[in-house]
């Protein structure tokens, strides 16, 4: 069977009567129209030139052999050479035909071929060329790619370029291109689309044409209206151009290197330190060496920040190290080469020069041990330049200036230079720091050389300089007094304070109101720091006259401080000037308020009173009371303290309880407590414990804290207890319990020792009532109990009593005298009303009494109490085997219960001897 490029030929060139037909080959059957075809045939012989009839002709055989559609499509483009739809879907078909083959195939030739028929009409048409261009780039036809694109061009409009163009630059890229092809392409690409600049570029470097990528480059960062389409900055570019220009300095001619690496260094200072490298590797590269060590010294002497110096000083430590290194190794060569021909002959004229330019340091040409200077010297540097640079961000720093005078610390000419530099370039106004530090150390450093004379010089134009703060000039006329201390000029000393604290003229101070910018000068005088040097210095080396000069004349300008007052008045009074010392006082409580002169008011009242104790008492009681009457509360208690001392030393008591009296209703709530617990104190040492339950009767109601109300209230109860007044004492707690939190232990365990000590059965029941009321009040929930429960608790607590009784050895008899005290308790009904009112009886169906004789049957049977407390028949006989006296059960467990049962036998007789007895000492004595 034939193969399919056979018949296509056969019919193409059948059908074209243009191609040699191919003898003795005949045509496939196949490719006849068969039966199904029939109507097909017919509707194009009827309309040969209407388009529908051919594709639906072509779309019902998509299933049948290329070289059957080929035929079709041969046929229907002989009728219809410029339809665009045919031309596109049989070169399509052809396409996808040959693209299986290698591209010697004569498939391809054949495809070609058709594209060049297509296009004879189809040459407008874009589409048509970019199947035939795609298809030639992937055959790598490049001539006659070349030529296609340039038919393509010229075929097409120019709007239309752009659908070629990506093409025709792939073309140019592929590396069987030429490189001459590839830059005439880029450079008619440009003229068509400028933008597309960096594409050019980018091929120019990696085709090694460094000259021209230059060029290339350099025209566009001249170009301000140039915006890249990959998004690069210019700063970029940038680097890029110097790239190129540092690295191929020799193939790169024409361009002023040094001024476009100047203009990038000057435009683009966030990558400083990388240009200044680059720079200097350019001349490098051209052999410039002291060049290139000049560009070094320049970008160190340049970068404003660290990080450029680092990157700056390491390539030129690089670039002296390298240097070095290649003197060594020329060095090692040379001597080798002298050896080898150590045994020849030398003319005479090298002899001659030899003997005349022998010791003569320019024909010396090993400079080895110049650059290993140069080299250590650089290092040797790298601290004086790394402090250049922090200047250079901030030439105002005054720190940095102090470290960079450290530097030099074995040169002090290099010392005075940055001195000078530093006082020239500091701007008071402008300074990080304090910038008369500067001229002190200046000064300073003269006078460690013993030059006074220059360091006076210095301290004169510093107290010219016009600093921000007053502080620091008079700062700087401290230093200068106290170096003339350290040299024993004294009176210069005085003189030089007294110069300084001298006030302006007022001409002086009318120019420069004037001039609207009032220098610090202008204001020294009012400098407390300078006037408290002065001060000092009149005590140590002046007289006592001159000394109150000055402190009055601070007095006068108004600027003393609590810590002059004293001061002065401590000096008045070391020279005996007491009243003096006191008026001193006076103008400072007057001048100052709390809290500064809290200081002075206690100095003046204690020295006061250590003065004149009760000579001027009415005096000092003024004093006192003018002192807590400017006083806030929170300072008052010391005062009334110190106050109330005096009347106890030298005034009198009663006078005293006054003033304790003012001072807790003076002083704030937070130190009540404390205040009244002292005059508590006083008052029980002066007048007695007596006198204090009229203070404590105040302090309870006063409006102290609950806390300390409580606290107040149990002193008070242990008063009252100590002086055998139980009842008060008792009425003391009942009203405390208003105060009480039900969880404070301590308060509820005092009161149940004391009703277990001094009270009864019926004042204990009342603590525990008055408890468990509290407890409700203070409780968030609220329980409403029945009756007959509140009446078991009851019964609860009186078997508790009764079984207590019962192991303390009390009788029968006894225990149920007191029992029938229990039930007839306040807590239950009344005797006469249990009687008479069946319905009580019904209430208290769960309480039993063991001693109501008059109580029915039948009632103690309604009760069903199973809790009642059955009591052994023991006689009285067994009772001295009780040993009661040895028991540790507290006799005041008992209460009144003790009390009543003694007075029940012994009579009324001893009823008021026993009644402070407790129960066990009563129930012995009935025995003994």
């Amino acid at each position: 069977m034939p193969s399919a490029a056979g018949p296509v030929a056969v019919v193409s060139a059948g059908s074209a009567a243009k191609a040699a037909p191919s003898p003795a080959v005949g045509i496939s059957p196949e490719l006849y129209p068969s039966e199904d075809d029939l109507p097909y045939e017919e509707e194009i012989l009827r309309e040969p030139f209407k388009l529908k009839g051919w594709w639906r002709y072509l779309v019902a055989r998509a299933a049948a052999p290329f070289a059957k559609r080929a035929v079709i499509y041969e046929r229907a483009l002989k009728a219809l050479p410029g339809s665009y739809k045919l031309w596109h879907a049989y070169l399509r078909e052809r396409l996808d035909h040959a693209r299986p083959h290698p591209i010697d195939h004569p498939a391809y030739s054949s495809l070609n071929n058709t594209f060049e028929r297509a296009l004879a009409t189809m040459h407008k048409m874009p589409r048509i060329w970019v199947l035939y261009l795609t298809s030639l780039l992937d055959q790598r036809l490049l001539t006659r790619s070349r030529r296609a694109f340039d038919r393509a061009l010229r075929a097409l409009p120019v709007t239309q370029h752009d659908r070629i163009w990506p093409l025709y630059l792939r073309l140019a890229s592929l590396p069987a291109c030429p490189v001459e092809t590839s830059l005439r392409v880029f450079r008619r690409y440009l003229q068509f689309d400028p933008s597309h600049a960096e594409d050019f570029i980018n091929f120019l470097i990696s085709a090694n044409r460094w000259q021209e990528a230059a060029d290339r480059l350099a025209s566009v960062l001249n170009d301000d209206g140039f915006r890249s389409v990959k998004g690069k900055t210019r700063h970029q570019l940038w680097l890029e151009l110097c790239e190129i220009l540092t690295k191929h300095a020799d193939e790169v001619a024409g361009l002023k290197v040094d001024a476009i690496l100047r203009g990038g260094i000057r435009k683009f200072t966030d990558e400083v330190g990388k240009l200044w490298t680059s720079l200097a590797d350019y001349y490098v590269r051209r052999g410039l060496f002291e060049k290139a060590r000049d560009v070094f010294e320049e970008g160190v002497s340049s970068v404003v920040t660290v990080k450029e110096f680092s990157v700056v000083f390491e390539a030129y430590t690089q670039f002296e190290q390298s240097m070095l290194a290649a003197k060594l190794e020329a060095a090692e060569e040379e001597g080798a080469e002298d050896e080898d021909e150590g045994g020849g002959r030398k003319n005479g004229m090298d002899r001659l020069s030899k003997k005349f330019l022998e010791d003569f340091w320019l024909n010396d040409e090993d400079d080895t041990e110049l650059r290993m200077a140069r080299f250590e010297w650089l290092l040797d540097r790298r601290p004086e330049l790394l402090s250049s640079v922090l200047l250079r961000q901030n030439p105002h720093n005054v720190e940095e200036w102090h470290r960079r005078v450290k530097l030099f610390e074995k040169d002090p000419a290099r010392q005075v230079a940055t001195y000078v530099e530093a006082v020239k370039t500091v701007d008071p106004m402008k300074a990080v720091g304090k910038p008369h530090t500067l001229w002190v150390s200046f000064a300073k450093m003269y006078e460690k050389h013993n030059r006074l004379d220059s360091a006076e010089d210095i301290f004169k134009r510093a107290t010219q300089v016009n600093y921000k703060a007053v502080d620091h000039l008079a700062s700087i006329w401290c230093e200068w007094a106290e170096m003339e201390l350290r040299h024993n000029n004294f009176d210069k000393a005085i003189e030089l304070m007294r110069q300084a604290t001298a006030e302006p003229s007022v001409e002086v101070k009318r120019q420069a109101a004037a001039e609207g910018n009032e220098p610090v000068q202008m204001k020294v005088h009012k400098s407390l720091k300078l006037w408290s040097f002065y001060v000092d210095l009149e005590e140590s080396l002046g007289t006592l006259d001159s000394t109150r000069a000055v402190y009055e004349r601070i007095l006068d300008l108004r600027i003393a401080t609590p810590q002059i007052i004293l001061n002065y008045a401590y000096l008045l009074e070391e020279h005996k000037y007491f009243e003096d010392a006191f008026k001193v006082y006076e103008r400072g409580v007057k001048i100052f308020k709390y809290p500064h002169v809290k200081a002075i008011w206690v100095t003046y009242l204690t020295k006061f009173v250590q003065r004149y104790k009760r000579s001027k008492l009415e005096r000092a009681r003024e004093l006192f009371h003018e002192a807590v009457q400017q006083a806030p509360p929170d300072e008052k208690k010391p005062l009334y303290l110190q106050w109330a001392k005096l009347e106890e030393d030298y005034g009198l008591a009663k006078r005293a309880m006054n003033v304790y009296d003012e001072a807790v209703r003076a002083v704030p709530n937070s130190e009540k407590m404390d205040m009244y617990e002292i005059y508590i104190a006083r008052a029980a040492e002066l007048f007695g414990v007596p006198r204090t339950r009229q203070i404590y009767e105040q302090a309870i109601e006063s409006g102290l804290p609950d806390r300390d109300v409580l606290t107040m209230c149990m002193k008070f109860a242990e008063l009252e207890r100590s002086l055998g007044e139980i009842d008060r004492s008792r009425a003391i707690y009942v009203h405390a319990s208003n105060y009480a939190d039900p969880n404070n232990s301590d308060f509820w365990k005092k009161w149940n020792d004391f009703e277990i000590q001094h009270g009864n059965e019926d004042t204990f029941r009342e603590m525990l009532r008055i408890k468990r009321t509290v407890a409700a009040s203070r409780s968030q929930t609220h329980f409403i109990l029945p009756e007959y429960l509140m009446q078991r608790d009851q019964r609860l607590n009186l078997d508790e009593a009764v079984d207590t009784l019962k192991r303390a050895g009390v009788p029968e008899d006894e225990m149920a005298a007191l029992e029938r005290q229990l039930a007839s308790g306040p807590s239950t009904a009344p005797p006469a009303a249990q009687n008479t009112a069946p319905a009580s009886t019904n209430r208290m169906m769960n309480f039993v009494s063991a001693g109501v004789e008059a109580q029915a049957e039948s009632s103690r049977q309604q009760a069903g109490n199973n809790e009642d407390i059955e009591l052994p028949d023991e006689s009285d006989d067994e009772e001295p085997d009780v040993q009661i006296a040895e028991k540790s059960v507290p006799a005041a467990v008992f209460g009144e219960l003790g009390k009543r049962a003694a007075e029940s036998q012994e009579g009324s007789s001893g009823a008021q001897e026993n009644e402070q007895l407790g129960a066990l000492e009563r129930i012995k004595r009935r025995r003994q």
